[in-house]
């Protein structure tokens, strides 16, 4: 007799696992989109494809949105706990396959203006590591992406936090310009630069500066920040900065701040990492380097 050998039920595709994961854990297509870097149409037909497969509807569509069926919602902690696991199983791998490679994660105007002058001190410092930089607008969830630390503006309540730096608002400017400056009211009659992430500095600012007065900033506006440092530098006008981004610059002489009033940010500059790192002599040693104070 010929032995039976049916095969084996076919898995769903892991990147309709992926899909289904995403949506279901963020709430929706187009922000699963976002986080995998597809559109929401292929979130859709992912979804789709994995709902055939399994034989049963995982979300419910309406005219507001989706919504997880009971199905999917019992199923969604173990398709959470398996992602983040492969995640860290990932990490691992490339961590033991390159254990002198550290990539850091930073906001742009961070990456640029406080961790790129930083760089040097810490090549120098730790010539066996290989430090690369990706700029990102939010931070990524470090149970799914390989990145070892993040540096963005954060809270003390951040899982993983290992550093903290309290940051303050002021407005900066040449020297030229500002010799034209002698009340904050002047503001008003002067180009001020903006970066369109950070447009309410300039309010919060002149709250305390100027209470009471409806200041409205008048001039240019960045995607950039690093381009607005570099206008203000050019004498293009005043920018409303944040202290540890023009620092060095203010070191220098090349920018002043031409008012005494300054606003502490709710925020500090923040590094953190995913625990359970299999370097943490190495990664503790670039934090260390990296926070050591400029002169």
């Amino acid at each position: 007799m010929m032995p039976v050998s049916p095969p084996p039920p076919r898995i769903p595709s892991l990147n309709a696992l992926r899909a289904f994961e995403a949506a279901a854990r963020l709430g929706g297509f187009a922000r699963a989109a976002d986080e995998l870097g597809v559109t929401p149409g292929a979130v859709a037909a992912q979804i789709k494809s994995l709902e055939e497969d399994v034989g049963a509807a995982l979300f419910a569509r309406n005219s507001r949105g989706v919504q997880l069926t009971s199905i999917g919602q019992r199923s969604l902690r173990a398709f959470v706990e398996a992602f983040d696991l492969l995640g860290g199983a990932v990490r691992d791998l490339r961590q033991d396959a390159a254990p002198g490679k550290v990539h850091i994660a930073a906001l742009p105007a961070l990456a640029q203006l406080w961790l790129a002058p930083r760089l040097p001190l810490l090549r120098q410092n730790m010539p066996g590591v290989d430090v690369s930089v990706t700029a990102l607008e939010t931070p990524p969830n470090l149970k799914r992406v390989p990145f070892d630390i993040c540096l963005f503006y954060g809270d003390d309540t951040q899982s993983g936090n290992v550093w903290t730096q309290s940051d303050e608002l002021l407005p900066v400017c040449a020297p030229e310009l500002a010799e034209m400056l002698t009340h904050p009211r002047d503001l008003k009659s002067t180009v001020c630069l903006t970066d369109v992430s950070w447009e309410t500095d300039w309010t919060l600012w002149a709250a305390k500066a100027m209470p009471g007065d409806a200041f409205v900033p008048n001039g240019p506006s960045y995607s950039l920040y690093a381009v607005a440092v570099e206008e203000a530098l050019n004498g293009a006008g005043v920018l409303m900065a944040h202290r540890s981004l023009v620092e060095r610059h203010l070191r220098s002489g090349r920018l002043v701040a031409p008012f005494t009033q300054s606003v502490p940010l709710s925020q500090r500059i923040s590094m953190w990492i995913q625990p359970g790192t299999r370097r943490p002599e190495v990664i503790e040693n670039v934090i260390d380097n990296l926070t050591k104070v400029l002169r």
